[in-house]
């Protein structure tokens, strides 16, 4: 079973937003060394919470900083970005560092019309997702009329981030699949569907299935469930006020007032994460994975305390046997 991080550069308050990419450095050569398979960055388009909006770029200096973690997106956002730019960046990358290179694809847009608009995208381009993935494969695998450079003999893998609709898209294309969200929780039929419909797209492929949700482990269960309110009140927030802010130490956020919807908000995305001691966050993945069959767990987790987030890190490592 193979255990990952995906990191999206969560700004903190108080902190300049470089301090966000620099902690997502340091937070990678951590995993290598705790043994970790793969480390992700996250697309996000001017977000007050999040710092990381050039995933290649990052990638790139992630992997000059480590030597044998897989490093990746998780993902880029199709809708975007003209494919042949996304193939050119990630054959570069893999060029670069053979074999470690991952490329997770996503259909979201721009959180805001603004963003939208300085994208030059609409809502309509993430229609186009399918045939985005297959021009961009195309162009990976040197089938496509225009030749990409550099050529590779072996391109980087690509993964869809997927709902429903998303695993469908994967299913169809013969490719792995990133789920998240309340997914996750909905039994095994989605999951036993996307295995059933799987059309491998090269000789040998085979269904994957990569379950992504935040995991925090502390000492206590009360201390994981407060390294949780960091991130679940920032999308509280976001959802009142629509902007995604940095996030807040705990005791500040104690001390704000709290509507009912906002409670609400924060209840619930709590309820869609893992946190407690070690043997609490085991028996919880125990049972996620068998209901799901995942073949790799990838971490999302994000609190204000990095030394508290690294620290989960490791423990999340060693109930994998890392």
């Amino acid at each position: 079973m193979a255990l990952s991080l995906l990191d999206r550069s969560r700004t903190r308050e108080g902190q300049p937003d470089a301090a966000a990419l620099q902690q997502t450095l340091r937070r990678a050569e951590l995993a290598e060394a705790a043994g970790y398979h793969r480390f992700w960055v996250a697309e996000h388009h001017a977000v007050p919470g999040i710092a990381s909006g050039a995933p290649p770029l990052l990638i790139g200096t992630i992997a000059e900083r480590t030597s044998r973690i897989r490093v990746g997106s998780g993902g880029v956002m199709l809708p975007n970005h003209q494919p042949i730019v996304v193939a050119e960046q990630f054959a570069m990358l893999e060029a670069m560092h053979p074999g470690r290179i991952d490329l997770g694809v996503g259909r979201s847009l721009g959180f805001t019309a603004p963003v939208r608009d300085a994208l030059r995208t609409h809502k309509a381009d993430a229609d186009d997702f399918a045939a985005d993935i297959e021009e961009l494969r195309g162009y990976l695998h040197g089938t496509a009329e225009v030749t990409v450079r550099p050529r590779l003999s072996e391109p980087p893998p690509i993964f869809v981030l997927g709902t429903g609709q998303g695993m469908r898209l994967a299913a169809r294309l013969g490719l792995p699949v990133v789920v998240a969200g309340p997914l996750l929780w909905q039994g095994s039929e989605p999951f036993d569907r996307y295995r059933a419909d799987f059309r491998p797209a090269t000789p040998g492929a085979e269904p994957y299935v990569v379950v992504g949700l935040d995991i925090l482990i502390a000492d206590t269960e009360a201390e994981a469930r407060e390294l949780q309110l960091p991130e679940a009140w920032a999308m509280a927030v976001s959802r009142e006020e629509g902007a995604f802010p940095p996030l807040s130490p705990i005791e500040e956020i104690r001390r704000q007032p709290m509507t009912e919807r906002r409670r609400r908000i924060v209840d619930e995305t709590a309820k869609g994460s893992l946190a407690g001691t070690e043997d609490q966050v085991a028996e919880g993945l125990e049972k996620l994975l068998a209901s799901t069959g995942a073949n790799e767990v990838l971490s999302s987790a994000s609190t204000f305390d990095t030394d508290a987030l690294y620290n989960s890190d490791a423990r999340l490592a060693r109930i994998f046997g890392l």
